[in-house]
Parts: structure tokens; C-alpha cells; sequence
């Protein structure tokens, strides 16, 4: 196979996912407006086109009135709303049966880079990321590359500092040293859709992140 075809392949690949996940964000906004989160979805439109087309995501929304009652937060302009949008989301597609599955202790990255999240796993009705309660779980589910959750408040993921003391960067496959024992690998399969999530994967070799 020569160089151009690769390339010719990949760059087709590349783009019909972006066009996968534009239709997968645009039919998670109809499923945020049926359950009247229209101000996370007004929020989204406002975030740059780009900004969550390249890849899986979930996104935690808290309700119309909480955004209003967090609106200097949240204003600002395009930038400000970007910010916004990555603090309240993970960057991996997950039902609330992948994240059920997640110990209490385990740390989820947010999509913004540096931060991430601390389960506390009580139980369907007690189920916390950081600060927030998912309160309205599985609400976007009929794309495969974007989910979303209703929670009760803006969520503040806690930022991680980078190590001061160089480390070998792990991989997510093949001979690696053992993962630190707050990150839980594992391969799970949606029961709803038959699709595989690498556990391993949506925490983003957490080694890598900080590195």
C-alpha cells in the first residue's frame, strides 16, 4: 500500500468520523431539549464547531436554573463558554452503567487538560463526580460518540498538578508497568448497544496527561 493511499485512507476515516460525531452532537442537543436542558444546549451552540467534534465525550449539565443562578461564571464570551464546557465534561462516551463501575476514590479526567474529577460511588441516588450529584443519568443515548448526565450543580474538578519528577510514559496497550491503583482499567461492553469501552482508555493513560 503506497504512502498516498494511506494517507487518502486516513483522511477519509478522519473525516467521516468528524461527520459521525457532528451528527451524534447534534442529536444529543434534541435529546438535552426534550429533557429541557435548553440552556446547556444554547451553551453548546455557542462553543467554537470544533470544539467537541474530534472525539467521544459526556457531558454533565446542570439545570436551566442552576446556569442562571452560575451566569457570571459561565459569561464572557466564546472562550469563557469553551472553559465551561470542558470543566463539565469527560472525555470518553459513558452510560451511567460504565461509571457506575468506577470505586469510590477512582479519579476520571475532565476534558479540560489538568483537571479531573473524584468518584464517590453510593449507589444510583448517591452517585457523585467532585461536587456534583448525577441526578437525571442517561439522557443523551442515541448517538455512539456523546452522552450526558443531569447533575445537580456546576461541577468543579479539582486541578492535578504535574509532577515535578520525570516518568516513563506509559502506553494504553502492550508490556506496561502497572497502573497507579487509583486508575481503574477494564474493558466493559454497554449493555444497550453491544459497544466495547476501554476503561483503560477514558482515563487517558492518566500517567501521560500530567506528563
Amino acid at each position: 500500500m503506497t504512502l498516498t493511499t494511506i494517507l487518502t485512507l486516513t483522511i477519509s476515516l478522519s473525516t467521516a468520523a468528524a461527520a459521525a460525531m457532528s451528527q451524534d452532537i447534534a442529536a444529543a442537543t434534541q435529546e438535552m431539549q426534550k429533557a429541557n436542558y435548553f440552556t446547556f444546549v444554547m451553551l453548546l451552540h455557542m462553543a467554537p464547531p470544533e470544539a467537541f467534534r474530534g472525539g467521544n465525550v459526556t457531558f454533565l449539565m446542570p439545570n436551566d436554573k442552576t446556569l442562571a443562578a452560575a451566569g457570571a461564571a459561565v459569561g464572557g464570551g466564546g472562550g469563557a463558554v469553551l472553559d465551561f464546557l470542558l470543566r463539565q465534561s469527560i472525555p470518553s462516551a459513558l452510560l451511567f452503567d460504565h461509571l457506575e463501575r468506577f470505586p469510590t476514590g477512582t479519579m476520571i479526567p475532565a476534558s479540560k487538560p489538568g483537571f479531573m474529577y473524584r468518584v464517590s460511588n453510593g449507589g444510583r441516588r448517591r452517585y457523585f463526580l467532585g461536587n456534583v450529584r448525577v441526578t437525571s443519568p442517561n439522557i443523551c443515548t442515541r448517538g455512539y460518540s456523546v452522552r450526558c448526565h443531569g447533575v445537580d450543580g456546576v461541577a468543579e474538578p479539582v486541578m492535578v498538578p504535574r509532577p515535578d519528577i520525570p516518568r516513563p510514559a506509559p502506553t494504553c496497550g502492550g508490556d506496561v508497568a502497572a497502573p497507579a491503583p487509583e486508575v481503574q482499567v477494564s474493558r466493559q461492553k454497554s449493555s444497550s448497544r453491544g459497544e466495547v469501552i476501554d476503561l483503560g482508555v477514558i482515563m487517558i493513560c492518566m500517567v501521560n496527561l500530567f506528563l
